[in-house]
């Protein structure tokens, strides 16, 4: 292929060499190009001068024999990239619902009197801030990220952030703030009288696998090489988990199909992009217990017969990414990863893989795309993922954690499990606890637990506030008011309510809270996030924005009732129709808002 696939632009040496040594990684079995290495090179390209230039894009071309609108395609579909020249220096700024509960509004405001408006260059032009969805940080809103381009790259982020320390962040001055936020106090189960999911967070080094296997690590795969790949099966049906990523499908019949399919190779995927505003306990997972989730990712691939294993992260978290690789690194030297795991006869590794800012690759089969180099556009269904998913093959897909529930059900049977909880609701679920809260953070409690023992647990609003919502579930959730609270916090308890737990998100809007505001960010962001595959969603989020702003301003077509109207039409037509989840619940929130809180009568 023709290197100058861009007239007169190549790659200059430093980008040359950074993206060389993105794509010189091992080789994944049962997949022939190097297509899915696109997305690797394209970080590489833009942590190296800051944006991805033309000659970079002609390089990463050749080399992955990609077509040039292909890659471009790619590139300009992720919110963290760019292609068109910005400065090495980037502090993006949540402007989401959690921050705007905690002062977005005028942190983003000291940012423009200061620096001039979004995407101005300082006067040296060395750096810029820009306006940002969810970081994923909402329990230390407001937030910023931090990225330097450069021979040595480094992201970190600033949570809770100030106008002094993200402008010290924009000049170069600030420091990786590297802790994370898990809320007291907690509550126990009361059954086992202890925490499940985070009971080594804070009390275990997540960068030394000693420390983890020191408090138990490792016990759970020991078991399940003992007990057998279907005895490891049979216990995850036997133990009624289901996915805590919002759909609740059933672990075991996914495991299950995945591991009797013929069809070879097997794919694992951990679906570690969560970005639904609100929520952040995957990040805490991975941040504070990382080799649980590679040793969960372990037993998930010897019971399902797979051999390459994939976590995909959200770009907005560079210190998840940084834990993740560690702990695979390390478990990997040690001989718990690769070619014989634990000396076994088991190949097994996995590959972290970072998103670049794109709410829709949550969805399964969007993020198998985004995995693939290709944009991060839904797949109709079937074929479902354990059929052809990843690369056409057999995938198990899971998120962070659904998979870490796993080493309790192998080291204490699946019945056990089941028991806690309700029957419906087996286990111990994390909540996200962010906005007006007292205490906000995150924690785990039994299924079961009603909504107002939780916000309870977490102190309930400020000092002196009074409560106005409760956001259940994030963007894609509904909103309650404070006569809904005794809600039980199951799935079938939400159901009932007419709502779903969705990722966890408990978000608390208090007196001081501008809820139209929020509504019309809400709106803002599902118009953003639209892949724009498919037109109910594509046109349906636009209609819906402009619908609430026209309200929102007194200028509606006809009555403020017809607009109303306009809004519940195009919802249903999103529900009925769009490709995925986006689409079929991008109104969810703005319809309750229109219909309990009334906002915008």
């Amino acid at each position: 292929m023709d290197l100058h696939l861009i007239p007169g632009a190549v790659a200059t040496d430093a980008e040359r060499a950074a993206v060389d040594a993105a794509i010189g990684g091992r080789p994944i079995g049962g997949v022939a190009d190097r297509h899915h290495l696109l997305l690797p090179a394209l970080h590489a390209a833009q942590s190296r001068i800051g944006w991805i230039s033309e000659g970079a894009l002609n390089y990463i071309c050749a080399t992955l024999d990609v077509p040039p609108a292909e890659a471009y395609g790619v590139a300009s579909f992720y919110a963290l990239f760019s292609t068109t020249p910005r400065p090495p220096r980037v502090v993006h700024v949540c402007d989401d619902i959690a921050c705007l509960a905690n002062g977005a509004d005028r942190l983003c405001a000291d940012m423009e009197r200061r620096f001039g408006r979004a995407g101005t260059p300082t006067h040296d032009g060395q750096a810029t801030w820009l306006r940002s969805p969810c970081l994923g940080q909402c329990e230390r809103a407001p937030a910023v990220l931090c990225q330097v381009a450069g021979p040595q790259p480094t992201e970190w982020t600033l949570a809770p952030a100030t106008a002094e320390s993200a402008m010290a962040g924009l000049l170069g001055a600030a420091t990786p703030d590297a802790s994370p936020t898990v809320a007291a106090p907690q509550t126990r189960s009361p059954r086992t009288g202890e925490l499940r999911l985070l009971r080594r967070v804070g009390l275990v080094d997540p960068t030394r696998l000693d420390d983890y296997r020191a408090q138990g690590g490792y016990a759970a795969l020991r078991r399940a090489l003992a007990i057998g790949p279907d005895r490891v099966l049979r216990e995850v049906v036997d133990s009624t988990l289901v996915g805590r990523g919002g759909a609740a499908f059933p672990t075991g019949r996914k495991w299950e199909a995945v591991a009797r399919a013929p069809v070879r190779p097997h794919y694992l995927v951990c679906n570690a992009d969560e970005s639904e505003p609100g929520t952040f306990k995957d990040r805490v997972l991975m941040e504070e217990d990382p080799f649980a989730l590679v040793e969960a990712m372990t037993i998930c691939a010897y019971a399902t017969g797979c051999q390459q294993g994939f976590v995909y992260i959200r770009g907005e978290y560079p210190l998840a990414t940084i834990r993740m690789q560690g702990a695979i690194d390390q478990t990997r030297d040690r001989g718990l990863l690769g070619a014989d795991v634990f000396g076994a006869g088991i190949r097994f590794d996995i590959e972290v893989r970072r998103g670049a800012g794109a709410y829709i690759c949550g969805e399964e089969t969007a993020l198998f795309n985004s995995l693939e180099g290709r944009r991060g556009e839904p797949r109709n269904k079937p074929p479902f993922p354990v059929q052809a998913g990843l690369f056409g093959k057999p995938t198990v897909v899971n998120n962070v954690e659904t998979l870490v529930n796993v080493l309790d059900i192998v080291v204490d049977g699946g019945p056990a499990f089941s028991a806690i909880g309700t029957p419906g609701s087996a286990g111990t679920k994390l909540f996200c606890l962010s906005g007006c809260v007292r205490t906000p953070g995150l924690y785990e409690v039994p299924f079961g637990m009603t909504l107002r023992t939780l916000i309870d647990l977490a102190g309930g609003v400020r000092p002196g506030r009074r409560l106005q919502a409760v956001l259940l579930g994030g963007a894609a959730g509904m909103f309650m008011t404070p006569n809904e609270l005794d809600v039980p916090l199951t799935f079938e308890g939400t159901r009932a309510a007419g709502t779903t737990l969705g990722s966890g998100v408990v978000m608390l809007f208090d007196d001081t809270a501008d809820l139209r505001q929020v509504v019309l960010r809400i709106a803002a962001f599902f118009r953003d996030e639209s892949c724009g595959q498919c037109v109910p969603c594509r046109v349906g989020t636009v209609r819906q924005e402009e619908a609430l702003h026209r309200i929102a301003a007194g200028t509606p077509i006809g009555s403020v009732s017809t607009e109303h109207a306009l809004i519940d039409d195009v919802a249903q037509v999103m529900r009925d129709a769009s490709i995925c989840g986006l689409g079929q619940t991008a109104s969810t929130a703005v319809q309750t808002a229109l219909r309990k809180l009334q906002l915008f009568a």
